[in-house]
């Protein structure tokens, strides 16, 4: 199936609660998608569909983006394991020069595309794996709620610790995922984010934005 035609069909448009400034694609509930990805698509070994939920890491990171434009404005930034889009389309939002959004989930990659529309900006999505790649020319590097499972979590922590030794600025947000590292962050800002226990184990979650530094 076409990812944009099974995007279309299986969510709406809403404002996740924390950065309604930002329209996106997302599910009205949990367990439907799931088991339209899975039956609909088993056959084409698909990933879940993480990105038709806005995760509390992601909206706190686009919060602070929103807040402190100055952070991204005029820069080139990377958004790591984009997901929906919610990180990138807040970079382009607050002014950086061009975003990019490494997503190698195929309906991510379409779900990022269509939710850019929806906000007039423009991110490039890039679908090949960055995550073993040199820092490159990028001059911010943003993460949201990508700790919640190995061997992605150490990858892509170990990029943003590659960049932020190349002296480019590292960005993660994070509600407190099991494999969030113990150390080398500094908490730039906290926010508490609504969710839903069909997606946590509580009805908010503090998604905390961390400074990430280089391995010592």
């Amino acid at each position: 199936m076409d990812p944009h035609l099974f995007i279309q069909r299986n969510t709406a448009i809403a404002r996740p609660p924390l950065v309604p400034e930002i329209g996106l694609y997302l599910a009205t509930e949990m367990t439907p998608i799931w088991l339209a990805t899975e039956e609909t698509l088993a056959r084409g070994a698909v990933p879940p569909p993480f990105w038709a939920f806005a995760w509390a890491g992601g909206q706190a990171l686009a919060r602070y983006l929103l807040d402190n434009p100055e952070v991204v404005a005029g820069k080139e930034v990377l958004d790591i394991g984009s997901g929906s889009g919610i990180v990138a389309i807040a970079a382009a939002k607050a002014g950086a020069s061009r975003v990019v959004a490494a997503e190698i989930d195929h309906f991510a990659a379409a779900a990022i595309g269509l939710n850019a529309g929806l906000n007039g900006v423009t991110v490039r999505v890039d679908t090949r794996d960055l995550l073993d790649r040199g820092p490159a020319g990028w001059g911010v590097a943003l993460a949201g709620d990508i700790c919640y499972e190995e061997p992605m979590s150490s990858r892509a922590m170990t990029l943003l610790r590659r960049m932020a030794a190349r002296g480019r600025l590292a960005l993660l947000g994070d509600p407190g995922r099991a494999y969030l590292p113990r150390s080398g962050l500094v908490e730039l800002a906290r926010y508490e984010v609504p969710t839903t226990r069909e997606l946590e184990d509580r009805e908010a979650r503090e998604g905390v934005v961390w400074e990430v530094l280089p391995e010592m």
